[in-house]
């Protein structure tokens, strides 16, 4: 699997997409395909200010539930409302499904997070592959 050079990363396995100083996030396709078949998305509500590192919401699927992690720090703007009813649109296309939107409240946050090379190494280790 290839990931998106223009987005960064987590060791948590989240994905960021910026656009001046907005994000948009969403998990990796490696998280997915660990996880297994999504069944359920929880994700905070439009306003809620969120901490870089810290949990913003879940992932359930057939196997477990797993916590997801801010990259950044800053307020939802909006969140992805088709997940409720839909949340295997994650499997289908992680890199392009998004979970929220944010303002960015500290723009070098960025800065701490993976590019996409980094990342494929990154998960090339954790997985012994």
């Amino acid at each position: 699997m290839s990931y998106p050079t223009d987005y960064k990363y987590t060791k948590e396995h989240e994905w960021i997409s910026v656009a001046g100083a907005s994000g948009t996030v969403g998990i990796t396709d490696y998280a997915q395909s660990s996880l297994g078949d999504i069944v359920f998305v929880d994700l905070p509500k439009v306003g809620d200010r969120l901490e870089a590192g810290k949990i913003f919401g879940s992932v359930e699927s057939v196997k477990a539930v797993s916590d997801l992690f801010s990259p950044v720090s800053g307020t939802v703007t909006a969140i992805n409302e088709e997940l409720k009813e839909k949340p295997e649109w994650v499997n289908a296309d992680a890199n392009a499904t998004w979970m929220l939107k944010l303002d960015l409240t500290n723009a070098a946050e960025l800065e701490t997070l993976l590019s996409a090379a980094d990342y494929e190494a990154f998960i090339a280790e954790e997985s012994g592959k």
